[in-house]
């Protein structure tokens, strides 16, 4: 819902905006997304042809988070010139959408992912947002590479409080030690993911994808040390140790690129 703000904000569809806005602060509006389908390398996933009216939309957008809670996304179509169109589209099956069973997921299973099917669908030109040039969100993803290890920090600070009820009950020193040594880790990853996020250049590319898999790295081995500091008890469902544990792994590939695999893959074998 974030992002759908902030991109309609940015759009050029100054009439879907003002509709929009106004009722999204407070849950007036209620919007997905749905368009890491365009990161993916080969034939696009989802597709849009120009007509008069708007745009055709064929394919599947095999990821969209909040079945029965948005009754709309905003979803991303590669045209046949490399440009991508986005637009808001019902959340809902209808004639020309067809809405998969919520997946499975080993963790967020709770968000209620979806695939989507387009058949045809007409989306008109009052629901399209905006225009992107081919490889914008290569390029996007670039700039951010820093801003989404926020997320795997929050990941790994929740381990942390994990491991630091345990040490609290079990007055063990190696656990003071080791909450201790982590924590200071994280101190200082996320205070360069901060500086990596305010000096985001072609320069320090680089720099950014070494930060966001030290993030990446961080939260497995809290969410670990929270699970062998649980013992047997991590093994339960009801136990908040496990759940964090499979939590890094949706932090580990969201929004993941090849260069970012490639940063985290290296790092986990230096």
């Amino acid at each position: 819902h974030q992002s759908a703000v902030g991109m309609i904000a940015r759009g050029e569809n100054q009439e879907l905006a003002e509709e929009y806005l106004p009722r999204m602060h407070d849950g007036g509006k209620l919007v997905g997304i749905g368009f890491s389908q365009l990161r993916r390398p080969g034939p696009p996933l989802m597709r849009a042809t120009g007509t008069n009216d708007g745009y055709l939309l064929e394919g599947t957008v095999p990821w969209v988070t909040g079945w029965s809670f948005y009754p709309e996304f905003l979803i991303g179509a590669a045209l046949p010139d490399g440009e991508a169109v986005f637009g808001v589209v019902p959340l809902t099956d209808q004639e020309g959408i067809q809405v998969s069973p919520p997946m499975r997921l080993a963790a967020m299973e709770a968000a209620m992912t979806v695939s989507v099917r387009f058949d045809g669908y007409l989306l008109p030109r009052s629901r399209v947002a905006f225009l992107r040039p081919a490889g914008w969100i290569q390029r996007n993803d670039m700039i951010n590479i820093a801003l989404q290890g926020h997320f795997a920090l929050g990941c790994a600070e929740a381990g942390l409080d994990i491991l630091r009820g345990n040490a609290d009950r079990r007055g063990d020193c190696f656990l003071e030690e080791s909450h201790a040594a982590l924590s200071s880790e994280l101190a200082r990853c996320r205070e360069a993911t901060r500086k990596a996020q305010r000096s985001a250049d072609e320069e320090t590319t680089e720099e950014r994808l070494e930060v966001r898999a030290w993030a990446i790295e961080l939260a497995v081995r809290c969410a670990h040390a929270a699970v062998a500091s649980s013992s047997g008890a991590a093994n339960s469902l009801d136990h908040p140790a496990q759940r964090v544990y499979r939590e890094a792994l949706v932090y580990t590939v969201s929004a993941q690129t090849t260069p970012i695999m490639e940063a985290t893959l290296r790092r986990l074998v230096r």
